[in-house]
């Protein structure tokens, strides 16, 4: 009786042992990929791998690469509060940014450009959202605060940028879309707006335009110097005349910048031709000109940004400069992060220049 009671009692013992494997096996299909499980699918050392994902010099690139494509496949993520405790470090990459921008997509096409270039790096992004009229000072400071990214990237740049004098005086890596007035000893990526503006005018009065309407950034930023500066140099060289447009800036809602355009277009001394400073404007100046019954391209011309190839499907007589926020994006992620790996190198500064050349309007002038 007892072989028998004991072979039974061992058929179940292995049910229950078998029950138990299976459970582990779900259960270790279902963890969180670790450094240890990379090293395993590898056949690498626990070290090698962690050191693959820092790109560390030493390893061959051709096992960083091997690394990273197992990481990603098993959906790895990095445990936030160990690498932090073990580094002091948390891989996070800030942005502040007005998502009022993201009207035209201009938001996403930077995010974009970022994403594209911590891809490859243990990285990740964060984005804090910065309405305008808020304390513009609040980001910045909860960050330092409490220690929860290693690099910052900021726009909407003002001429003294507090936020810049503050993350200098802490040690805060850091990237500007813009630049202050003075001594520019910090990262940043910028538009030629100067530029802009005087190819704009010289594009109007190449097309026979006298009277000119700018809708022009809030004077308390710094682009509206650059592009102040462009635009009273192309009125200057060209003779041309500029018509007031006061109160309303590219910062007001899009229901009053249509309500002042209307009120200039009916003025007794209207414009022949618009320059917008940003590409979400552009709609209720078109909306104006309908408005007040005035063909875009024959009574008005209209010059506008665009952060993407658009603008021109709405209406092809609109002249649309392309300003690419992608390529903005890869240079403040490129800037942060040579900041960090190196808070006493050189910093990267980068200026972009107008793009006319997806502009149909200005093309079939230049041909014509």
């Amino acid at each position: 009786m007892k072989p028998t009671t004991s072979r039974t009692e061992g058929r179940t013992e292995a049910r229950t042992e078998g029950r138990r494997a299976e459970s582990r096996a779900g259960e270790t299909a279902n963890a969180r990929p670790t450094l240890k499980t990379i090293a395993y699918m590898t056949g690498l050392g626990v070290t090698t791998v962690s050191r693959a994902l820092k790109d560390a010099p030493d390893i061959a690139e051709h096992t960083k690469e091997r690394v990273r494509l197992v990481a990603k496949q098993l959906g790895y993520m990095p445990n936030r509060a160990g690498v932090r405790l073990r580094t002091g470090k948390t891989n996070v990459i800030a942005l502040i940014l007005n998502l009022e921008e993201e009207i035209m997509g201009m938001a996403g096409q930077m995010i974009f450009g970022i994403s594209e270039i911590l891809a490859d790096t243990p990285y990740h992004l964060v984005l804090m959202p910065q309405p305008i009229h808020h304390d513009q000072m609040a980001p910045v400071r909860y960050i330092l605060d409490t220690g929860s990214a290693d690099g910052v990237i900021i726009s909407r740049i003002e001429p003294d940028d507090p936020r810049i004098k503050l993350m200098r005086d802490r040690g805060m890596p850091f990237a500007a879309h813009g630049r202050t007035e003075g001594n520019i000893d910090y990262p940043f990526h910028d538009f030629d707006n100067d530029a802009y503006a005087f190819d704009a005018v010289e594009m109007l009065a190449g097309r026979g335009r006298r009277r000119i309407v700018s809708l022009q950034p809030p004077s308390h930023l710094t682009y509206y110097k650059y592009f102040r500066s462009g635009f009273e140099r192309g009125l200057s060289q060209f003779s041309l005349e500029e018509t007031p447009l006061t109160s309303i800036s590219t910062d007001s809602p899009l229901t009053e910048i249509r309500s002042g355009m209307l009120a200039t277009l009916r003025s007794s001394h209207p414009p022949d031709a618009v320059i917008a400073c940003s590409g979400s404007s552009a709609i209720p100046i078109m909306a104006a000109l309908r408005d007040c019954n005035l063909t875009l391209g024959r009574e008005v011309d209209v010059v506008a940004k665009q952060p993407a190839d658009f603008l021109n499907w709405i209406n092809p007589e609109l002249i649309a400069m392309s300003e690419d926020f992608s390529q903005a994006g890869r240079e403040l992620a490129r800037a942060v992060l040579a900041r960090i790996d190196n808070a006493g190198s050189k910093p990267l500064q980068s200026i972009s220049k107008p793009d006319w050349s997806k502009a149909p309007a200005a093309r079939a002038r230049e041909n014509s």
